[in-house]
């Protein structure tokens, strides 16, 4: 999981793209980058760390240039060594950076190919460098004479669709051509177009959520469709391809129940009013099947279920409560890099309230169960704060499966609902009852809000992959390379991590 943006502007575009990748900041805790390019030159800064602690004046005032691209880092496998953040930079054959949000399922066969019979060089783990060597090599082949043209761009993405399989949103810089950003054929990893008028004329930029554009002061246009590509020349003029052969509109449904901010609009659908629909849903079920349990206050989990429980609250006619308190300086647990620190940051992430729980029936919202350490550890903070009884409900289905198209939720094991039934899952949380969100009754609503949408990537609920060739095999395979044990940090030192190329 991660957030990419790219601007060109008639102006320096290091602020904005700063600007953008702090509103992106949800999408990737661990590393950060810009790259832009400057009267023909490239200048790159990219570290470990929050957007705020890896750019500083120094570095800003190095990043020069009226094109740039930005990348937000959370890796969902293999080493956080800072050789591994984005963007990535290649010199054959042309000057091309590029940034990803996804993951490509046919990485291993990409790499053997690119190596062996192409003799591209590959110095990371990363599949973001094997989908950067497989454009620029699918240039090279293009022959080109005279200068490269939006078809020729156009073409070797096209390649690029028919040899990648996966989740992928990606943008890049080709030096003296221009930015261009593609989807791939599913739309399942989000992008989005944004435009703004200038006295000089109409300037782009491309992101992975709408809030992006908006903080930069862009219009959004429209999403990027899937399998489609984005191309901005050097005279600043829109080119616009489908550059796959079959596309099938199927956005990521997790994106909806957690991913994205809120104030975010992903291919047509508000995230907001997406969750508050989920708190609707779910508040009929409860009292389908709840409507013998006596609760007396609903209360979130801050931030992301905030909008789904004061709809359920108010559907239910029950008081709303917030009495979990949030420290705001750590980050999201869900996406730490570590079992044994996300546990430890639960403690240190939530307090209470404790006037709000005491002799009370709970009803704690949150937007999902993944792993369950982390609910189970809330229905503890919450018992311990004086509540007579914690029921817990889930706004989104359960998570049973592992996700393949850059979410960290890779090994089957560690998924509290996975082979487990409900009761069991509620006897390992130790609440006095579960409730899921129905998958069913959920993205018949949402597809009500989208016509284009018929189907979502709905596999961590559901075990359906929609880009298919997912075995067993390969589950095995990315659950051993993916666990937490296998992430290591490496060099993260400044003086050796900057690096601004020219």
């Amino acid at each position: 999981m991660c957030g990419i943006a790219g601007i060109v502007s008639y102006k320096n575009v290091n602020t904005l793209l700063y600007e953008a990748l702090t509103v992106l900041q949800h999408r990737g805790q661990d590393a950060a980058g810009i790259a832009t390019c400057h009267h023909r030159h490239f200048h790159l800064r990219k570290a470990n760390g929050l957007v705020r602690d890896v750019f500083f004046a120094r570095h800003m005032e190095r990043l020069q240039g009226d094109v740039g691209i930005g990348h937000v880092r959370y890796p969902t496998a293999g080493s956080l060594d800072v050789a591994e953040a984005q963007p990535f930079y290649t010199n054959s054959p042309y000057g091309i950076v590029l940034a990803h949000n996804g993951n490509l399922i046919n990485a291993h066969e990409l790499r053997q190919r690119l190596l062996y019979e192409e003799r591209r060089h590959l110095n990371t783990e990363s599949d973001s460098e094997i989908l950067l060597n497989v454009i620029a090599y699918e240039l090279q082949m293009q022959n080109i004479q005279g200068g490269l043209s939006a078809d020729n761009i156009f073409r070797a993405i096209e390649t690029v669709h028919q040899r990648c399989t996966g989740g992928y949103a990606a943008v890049g810089m080709i030096i003296g051509y221009g930015l261009f950003a593609f989807r791939d054929p599913f739309g399942i990893r989000p992008l989005v177009l944004g435009r703004r008028n200038t006295e000089r004329g109409e300037e782009y930029m491309v992101a992975s959520e709408s809030v992006a554009l908006d903080c930069a002061g862009f219009e959004l246009v429209r999403d990027v469709a899937p399998g489609e590509a984005v191309y901005i020349d050097q005279n600043k003029q829109l080119h616009i391809q489908q550059c796959a052969q079959k596309t099938q509109l199927s956005p990521c449904l997790f994106e909806y129940v957690y991913m994205a901010r809120p104030d975010s609009v992903m291919d047509g659908v508000s995230v907001y009013d997406a969750r508050v629909s989920m708190g609707k849903i779910l508040a009929d079920k409860i009292q389908r099947e709840w409507f013998d349990k006596q609760i007396d206050v609903v209360m979130p989990i801050p931030d992301s279920s905030r909008s789904s429980a004061l709809e359920l609250a108010h559907c239910l006619n029950i008081p709303y409560r917030e009495g979990f308190v949030k420290n705001r300086y750590i980050g999201r647990t869900f996406i730490m890099p570590a079992q044994k620190i996300r546990h430890s940051a639960v403690r240190r992430k939530l307090n209470t309230i404790n006037a709000e729980f005491q002799g009370k029936n709970i009803l704690i919202v949150d937007d999902s169960v993944v792993r369950g350490t982390t609910c189970k550890q809330i229905i503890e903070i919450a018992r311990e704060s004086g509540a007579n009884k914690v029921y817990f409900c889930s706004a989104a289905p359960a998570v049973r499966y592992p996700n393949v198209y850059g979410i960290d939720m890779p090994v089957a094991d560690e998924l509290i609902a996975h082979k487990r039934t409900h009761e069991e899952v509620c006897e390992y949380m130790k609440a006095d009852g579960l409730i899921y969100q129905d998958l069913d009754a959920l993205t018949q609503e949402l597809m009500k809000k989208q016509h284009l949408i018929t189907q979502f990537d709905s596999s961590v609920f559901d075990g359906h992959y929609v880009t298919g060739n997912i075995n067993a095999d390969y589950l095995d395979k990315l659950a051993q390379k993916r666990a937490d044990g296998m992430k290591t940090t490496h060099n993260n030192d400044e003086d050796t991590l900057y690096c601004d190329r020219t």
